[in-house]
């Protein structure tokens, strides 16, 4: 497999933005999540595509929890959808559509409950659908639908999602990651990211990538929501599906590597990534790191 270095990345630059460009140039970035249960993961997805670099940030999230976000994260327009009687967002909101149509990118599935995988149906339905990532409870059952993601779709699951989604054993997916990663890759014609000790990244051309930096200390709540918003605002920003999928692995795992150095190798918080990707960001496109 192709090692995910900035050698590689130099070899895929990002979007380039001139100084007088607008904050739409940079696109707009719908983050799809949450429920009353696990409030914080659409945030940290949130913030990280603004930290990647996304120009203009929307949230659609349980109406309930519309005001606190949009006082904890003041640069997004916060979208109230109609949630269940179990707190989450109802498959059927109106009002989801037209951000749909307006958005460069979108990340569905941080947080999400038991409804997500009708919404996700939805979303990936949508005629103007543009490129999208889907992470955590937007992967439960999609497998099982035989969903297959039309092209610019982004998938990032972690071992046990991978199991559910392939239906893969165990074993496989510790042992075999890489070709867990290029079948799942080449069932639903997406790009996927399977994250782990090694994160694989496999192309539906059977392409294969791997990630072996970042270190234990990513094995955190909410690192995952992270990582889903990185690829997200690099999306929005306009990179292709691959490239943004191979720049958020490895920014991701720069972040940890270089919040490990500082603080040790365990006890980093996930929100304590995000401060970290602009420079590593910076650094890899000037031609450091």
């Amino acid at each position: 497999m192709t090692p995910i270095d900035p050698a590689l990345l130099r070899t895929l630059p990002l979007p380039d933005h001139d100084s007088g460009e607008s904050k739409a140039a940079r696109g707009a970035i719908l983050a799809v999540g949450g429920s009353l249960g696990v409030p914080g993961a659409i945030l940290l997805t949130a913030v990280a595509a603004l930290r990647a670099g996304a120009g203009k940030l929307q949230i659609a999230t349980c109406a309930s929890m519309g005001p606190q976000l949009g006082l904890l994260v003041p640069e997004a327009l916060v979208v109230r959808l109609t949630e269940t009687p179990a707190g989450g967002i109802d498959p059927a909101a109106a009002g989801l559509d037209e951000r749909l149509a307006a958005a460069d990118a979108v990340v569905v599935g941080p947080g999400m409950d038991a409804d997500a995988p009708a919404l996700v149906a939805a979303v990936l339905a949508h005629r103007a659908r543009p490129p999208l990532v889907i992470d955590a409870g937007g992967l439960r059952d999609l497998g099982a639908e035989g969903v297959r993601a039309r092209g610019g779709c982004v998938l990032t699951p972690d071992g046990d999602e991978a199991e559910r989604l392939t239906g893969a054993a165990r074993e496989a997916v510790l042992d075999e990651p890489e070709r867990v990663a290029r079948d799942a890759a080449a069932r639903f014609g997406a790009v996927v990211a399977l994250k782990g000790g090694s994160t694989v990244v496999a192309a539906p051309d059977g392409r294969t990538f791997r990630y072996a930096g970042g270190g234990v200390g990513l094995a955190t709540s909410g690192s995952g929501d992270t990582l889903a918003g990185i690829v997200g605002g690099l999306l929005a920003r306009g990179a292709e599906p691959l490239t943004a999928t191979l720049w958020g692995v490895w920014l991701h795992g720069e972040a940890g590597r270089r919040l490990a150095a500082r603080h040790g190798r365990l006890g980093f918080l996930a929100r304590e990534l995000l401060a970290e990707v602009p420079r590593a960001m910076h650094e890899v496109s000037a031609g450091g790191g």
